[in-house]
């Protein structure tokens, strides 16, 4: 049996509506209608002879070959796109200058600038990990390209939202033995250097509960605070990318911590016309990000946690 292949366009809408939530968002991106993205899942669909989405209410979700498909569909796209980028852009020189929040460090930034690199090799790439109001201070004076943050307020040049990411609780997989809900201890809190945005929101949400708390450890780094979160001193308020291991999402609820919201992404740069190669730097960064949204959103399982399942997809 001769086995048949798979549109590329079609899995780039796939990847799109998935990635953005919505195939009526796609649409937008990709300069189609509806109908026309509509049109290429069903042909996609019957080219893998299998159902990639089923109704979920008022809108759609993944069916488990939808799920196996969307890792696939991103390699492919990956690989079509870096080899069309290194046959076309192999001539691109000069500098780009690329600002992340440290949690992003590990997760995305080795995947980012390995494809880079491989596309433009006389491209050469600057990057640096700070704080959001560094990463939007720099972008405004013109010293980075672009900027990945979270939601602050702040808005640097151009200032476009990612995503929503679930904020969490978390800690060692038996939380902190010493801390018990209602109890007479406040809650020990491992938190970063001030300033910092997520510190400030776990004070805020713990003082409109009510709660007691203590900062039970403070670090200059990220991978101080997650070592201290791992060892058991402190409950973390940060989001699932980049967590280690030995780190746990706690479930609100059964703790009797406060309900997190989520928490806005954002990507800065400068109002100057982006050069072609910050544009493609971009286009890679938007797609990693893309994937590290949903790989942590496949650990979550309860609504309105963040435990809750990203397969979802909203209404088109």
């Amino acid at each position: 049996m001769q086995i048949p292949n798979l549109d590329m366009d079609a899995l780039r809408s796939f990847v799109a509506g998935v990635e953005l939530g919505s195939f009526a968002r796609a649409s937008d991106r990709l300069g189609r209608s509806t109908s026309a993205v509509s049109a290429q899942l069903k042909k996609l669909e019957e080219q893998a002879g299998v159902a990639l989405v089923r109704k979920a209410g008022r809108g759609l979700a993944l069916t488990d070959a939808g799920e196996t498909l969307l890792s696939y569909a991103r390699r492919l796209l990956d690989l079509n796109d870096e080899a069309l980028t290194a046959l076309r852009g192999v001539e691109l020189e000069g500098w780009v200058r690329l600002g992340l929040q440290e949690d992003f460090g590990e997760a995305i930034l080795p995947h980012v600038l390995g494809r880079f690199a491989r596309a433009h090799p006389k491209v050469r790439i600057e990057s640096r990990i700070a704080r959001n109001s560094e990463l939007v201070d720099k972008t405004l004076s013109g010293h980075l390209d672009l900027a990945l943050a979270w939601d602050g307020g702040e808005r640097a040049g151009h200032a476009e939202r990612l995503a929503e990411v679930p904020l969490c609780w978390l800690a060692a997989q038996d939380g902190v033995a010493s801390w018990r809900a209602g109890g007479a201890e406040p809650l020990p809190l491992a938190a970063l250097e001030a300033p910092c945005l997520l510190r400030t929101l776990a004070a805020s949400h713990l003082d409109r509960q009510g709660m007691a708390w203590r900062l039970a450890f403070v670090s200059p780094s990220l991978s101080g605070l997650w070592a201290a979160a791992a060892a058991g001193l402190g409950i973390v308020l940060r989001t699932q990318i980049g967590r280690p291991s030995g780190v746990h999402v706690l479930d609100p609820a059964t703790h009797g911590l406060p309900q997190l919201p989520t928490l806005g992404l954002m990507l800065h740069r400068p109002e100057r016309e982006p050069s072609p190669a910050v544009r493609h730097l971009e286009a890679i960064l938007r797609q990693a990000v893309g994937e590290a949204v949903a790989q942590g959103g496949r650990l979550r399982s309860r609504p309105g946690t963040c435990a809750h399942t990203l397969s979802r997809i909203a209404r088109a």
